[in-house]
């Protein structure tokens, strides 16, 4: 007779780097690009996401600190934070542990409330701040 396993069964997890930056890529108005100089994934202009930890977790923005509550419950060997993000809306996912349909669903569903929140457009303030100084050094030269 076979023993059973008090393991839960689990998704098959892991997802690879190259996979998690396809997905980011894929989604529209996200970007790669520079966030507190770090290489980064944009949305509107504004941080969305990055990798850090040699590429193996993930940062993802959240649309609010208590999604990250249930996301840890749901799977605490794939969802954390750290003190630096505590007061901040967003996770760390460890690519190795998470299942590739959650995070599919984790970065598909920030994306939408993030975007929502934003409502996705460029950084109209600052090209108003260039255009404004280009006007002011044209205007002096005159």
């Amino acid at each position: 007779m076979k023993s059973r396993s008090n393991k839960k069964s689990r998704t098959p997890c892991g997802v690879t780097l190259a996979d998690a930056r396809r997905l980011l890529l894929g989604l529209p108005n996200i970007v790669a690009g520079r966030s507190y100089g770090m290489p980064s994934f944009l949305l509107g202009g504004r941080f969305f996401a990055r990798f850090r930890d040699d590429d193996t977790v993930l940062v993802l923005q959240l649309g609010t600190i208590a999604e990250r509550e249930v996301l840890m419950e749901l799977d605490p060997d794939a969802f954390f934070f750290t003190e630096h993000y505590r007061n901040y809306p967003a996770v760390l996912i460890r690519l190795a542990e998470v299942p590739p349909s959650l995070l599919v669903d984790v970065v598909m569903e920030a994306r939408r409330q993030v975007g929502a929140m934003r409502a996705v457009r460029p950084r109209a303030e600052k090209a108003s701040i260039v255009k404004k100084g280009r006007l002011a050094r044209r205007r002096k030269e005159k």
